[in-house]
């Protein structure tokens, strides 16, 4: 990985992959809508509503997976100072952020149909807004500092904290009795769920995905470009005050 910490190699890099990372995500994407809103059938118990789980189920995944990243960039910030780990935390952080706030959206109208009810203090939903406030503690506490080194420590130290909350989101439907449906596509064996839904639904995640990497990449180049102006002001501010003054000369 430190051979990606010159951010000019990454910056060419990242030109590369970029494009073709939105062109996976405009297929998938596109692919999955079209079966899961249109070609796949609807289920037996839920009817159509069945489809809000083709945006549901992958924004939950990313949500994870977005902080999941946020944690592991904390890490190496911390331990092999990466003089891009932290960026990409910070770049991560938003994102997730978004897909955890989809999440729970689209699980409120899919609970409100199904349960009777927008909201329940459920061990799953629970821990998904858990996860929604450390996104927002994350970025809040990363931009509270006048120092951008500082900030990402605090923060890292908060992601990594965090963190634990991960498995309990992943296996609270096995530790607890919740409302909410236990894993249908990752368990044991085989998936639980009709190959008419799933392929649109795994479509979607790879989609998802790859937007993710997309929009990560930018950011991580807009925070490449971000530090080195911040860097050029600092210097040109220490420049304006370790200038000599000049005093008039009495004639």
């Amino acid at each position: 990985m430190h051979r990606f910490a010159n951010p000019a190699r990454f910056l060419r890099l990242a030109a590369v992959i970029q494009p073709w990372t939105a062109l996976a995500t405009v297929l998938l994407i596109g692919a999955g809508l079209y079966l899961g809103l249109i070609a796949s059938p609807a289920d037996y118990q839920q009817g159509e509503t069945v489809r809000i789980m083709y945006i549901h189920v992958p924004s939950a995944w990313l949500a994870m997976a977005c902080y999941s990243t946020m944690a592991i960039s904390s890490a190496v910030g911390l331990i092999w100072k990466h003089p891009l780990a932290d960026l990409t935390a910070r770049a991560a952080a938003p994102v997730g952020a978004a897909f955890t706030f989809v999440c729970l959206v689209t699980g409120s109208l899919w609970g409100r149909p199904m349960w009777g009810t927008w909201w329940a203090w459920d061990a799953r939903l629970t821990s998904m807004l858990i996860l929604l406030f450390l996104y927002l503690g994350y970025m809040a506490l990363v931009n509270a500092f006048d120092d951008p080194n500082r900030g990402s420590k605090a923060g890292a130290v908060l992601a990594l904290a965090g963190s634990v909350n991960l498995p309990i989101i992943k296996f609270s439907v096995d530790w607890w009795n919740t409302l909410h449906q236990p894993a249908s596509v990752s368990k044991l064996g085989m998936p639980s769920i009709d190959p008419a839904m799933l392929v649109p639904l795994l479509l979607m995640g790879l989609g998802f995905t790859t937007y993710f990497v997309t929009v990560l990449l930018i950011r991580v180049r807009t925070e490449i470009v971000a530090s080195k102006i911040r860097a050029i002001r600092m210097t040109q501010i220490h420049a304006a005050h370790a200038a000599p003054t000049s005093e008039p000369v009495a004639g």
